[in-house]
């Protein structure tokens, strides 16, 4: 049960906001900021009334049933009503417990996707870069913006390893559980006698931090330029505009050589390294409030496989949740994408409701 103190202060809260908007009387910064707490608390606000007004409804219900005078069709009618109103009851209260949950500032924020290729040689390479496809149509579909920061590409068209920045909204939201040891089963093109292989890619989803989030001193950094080394390790540059930074207290190391200017690829290398830094003080605080429980969705684990790509039987599961579903190429394409974060989400939600009661 939710006290109904919490409930009815988040409708005192909608009604004052209400008064607040309509008065005229706030300066522009603030009315978008009480706009938006208006528009996700009109998201539960009928809920709310309903599951503080239930005890009542329900007392007056059973007055007619506990009536030895009440007509009988009456008294039917008003049992099914109170079988409705308990139904009806039990979803507004799970629906306040949602809004309810912590928020993670993260899900608002855009992200920064790292893929490379696992165990597999070139076929993971060629694995890698399915991967990213897919995650660009995906963000074609939701008009997300897709900003390459790092590439390194392998002998076989594939790519070794593949850093990517993601903006719009809600990004990290509906990316994070994407993190960990992707697995795919399928014939490769080099293989002559038809056997089915396994390959490998971890993908890593961080929060894109700014310098707001991460304060990082100039004293922490070792700041090392270089010449780009272009395949077979030609040179592609003949200025030091390759950049490695290394953070020292945590011994993080980011290194840069995608542009031709050295003060860009810094600019690259703090982005990536800036979300680091944040992703690693999210799982200290996160490991500090959960030492006695864990969630096998979202536990940031990047050497756990989470997901199966079986090509031979055409299906994709994933295994936290024990969802296949029998759509491997409309997945690849985006098209099944949100059927699976969807169910994930949901049982992250439902494992967090179990978490406090």
């Amino acid at each position: 049960m939710i006290p109904l103190k919490t409930i009815e202060d988040l409708i005192g809260k909608h009604e004052l906001l209400e008064k607040e908007l309509s008065s005229g009387s706030i300066d522009k910064k603030t009315f978008a900021e009480k706009s938006k707490e208006y528009s996700n608390l009109n998201e539960i606000i009928e809920n709310a009334k309903k599951y503080v007004s239930y005890e009542s409804n329900k007392s007056e219900l059973q007055k007619i049933l506990d009536d030895k005078n009440s007509d009988e069709e009456i008294r039917k009618m008003a049992e099914a009503e109170l079988t409705d109103l308990d139904i009806e009851n039990a979803k507004d209260e799970k629906k306040l417990k949602l809004f309810l949950l912590p928020k993670d500032e993260a899900d608002k924020k855009n992200a920064i996707i790292e893929i490379r290729a696992g165990t597999g040689g070139l076929e993971a390479s060629l694995f890698a870069s399915d991967l990213f496809k897919m995650y660009e149509k995906v963000s074609h579909k939701k008009k997300w913006i897709v900003e390459l920061i790092s590439i390194s590409q392998s002998e076989a068209g594939g790519l070794k390893e593949v850093i990517a920045s993601i903006k719009g909204n809600n990004i990290y939201s509906t990316l994070k559980y994407e993190s960990g040891v992707h697995r795919v089963q399928r014939v490769p093109d080099t293989e002559t006698q038809g056997r089915v292989h396994t390959s490998a890619a971890t993908v890593a989803v961080l929060p894109e931090a700014e310098e707001v989030d991460v304060k990082i001193n100039e004293s922490d950094l070792r700041i090392d330029v270089f010449r780009a080394g272009g395949p077979g390790g030609q040179s592609v540059n003949t200025t030091d505009s390759a950049v490695r930074i290394t953070h020292l207290p945590t011994g993080l190391s980011v290194s840069q050589q995608d542009e031709k200017s050295q003060h860009k690829n810094k600019a690259k290398g703090m982005k990536i390294l800036r979300a680091r830094l944040y992703e690693l003080e999210r799982m200290r605080i996160d490991q500090e409030r959960s030492q006695d429980r864990k969630s096998k969705i979202g536990t940031g684990d990047r050497s756990e496989r989470i997901r199966t790509y079986n090509f031979p039987q055409g299906r994709v599961t994933d295994h936290r949740i024990n969802l296949t579903l029998h759509k491997l190429s409309e997945f690849l394409e985006g098209e099944a994408f949100d059927e699976m974060i969807e169910s994930l989400t949901l049982q992250a939600q439902e494992e967090s409701l179990s978490n406090l009661n």
